[in-house]
Order: C-alpha cells, then structure tokens, then sequence
C-alpha cells in the first residue's frame, strides 16, 4: 500500500541521513585538520545534507498523516524537528559569513549533534540505527 511505501521510504532515508552526515563530518574535520581554505564544496555538503534530512521530516510527517501514530512517536518526532532546525542553523549561518568568516568547525560539531539527535530519535521508537 501507500502508506507502508510511505514509511519504508522514511525508514530508509535514515542511511542516507547517517551516510551524508559522516560524509560532513570527515569532510569538515579534514579540512579543520589540513588547515585548508574553507571552500564552496563544504557549503555543497552542508546543503545536501540538510536537504536530506528535510526529506525525511517531510516523509515522517507524511506518514502521520497516512493515521501511523503511537505514542513513543512524541520523542521521535521531537528529536527529528530538532535536529532539522541544527542542521539549518549550521547551514544557514555559515552560508551568510563574509568568505574570511567562514570555517569548517561549525559543520563538524554542527553535524555530530545533527546525527546524536537522530540517533536518539530513532532509539525512542525502538528501531535499529543500521540493520
């Protein structure tokens, strides 16, 4: 049916929410690390994942609005807004600093806390973080 299509497409984003997000945060730190310019492939990343992660709030919403709602929902569905809104502070924040004001730090912390949100809303319900 629709919804099961529905919320094994959400389900699934997950791995390209954690994969993109791991993707950030060697990217960020390899730049911290080398001392490299900040350049525009960061903000590319850091756009892509925040894209990606609004995909899968939309897809969880969707989902309940297909009637698929059970209580431990609330702290999924918390932790999920939450960590949309990190990742869109990051991403936004850097976006708008002068070029020299820019720095790969704010992405790799920025991220790390993106993925332990989702990683704590996908434990609220129960389900495995890979697998």
């Amino acid at each position: 049916t629709n919804a099961a299509m529905l919320l094994h497409a959400h389900s699934g984003f997950r791995y390209l929410v954690l994969l993109m997000g791991l993707i950030v945060i060697a990217y960020s730190a390899y730049g911290l690390v080398t001392k490299r310019p900040y350049e525009k492939r960061m903000r590319v990343l850091s756009a892509a994942f925040t894209g990606i992660v609004d995909v899968t709030v939309v897809l969880g919403f969707a989902n309940i609005f297909t009637g698929i709602f059970y209580p431990q929902l609330g702290g999924h569905i918390v932790m999920m807004v939450l960590a949309a809104a990190v990742a869109h502070v990051v991403h936004g924040v850097m976006k708008r600093r002068p070029d020299d004001q820019r720095s790969y730090g704010p992405h790799l912390v920025g991220t790390m806390v993106v993925l332990g949100m989702v990683v704590a809303g996908i434990m609220a319900i129960g389900r495995p973080i890979v697998g």
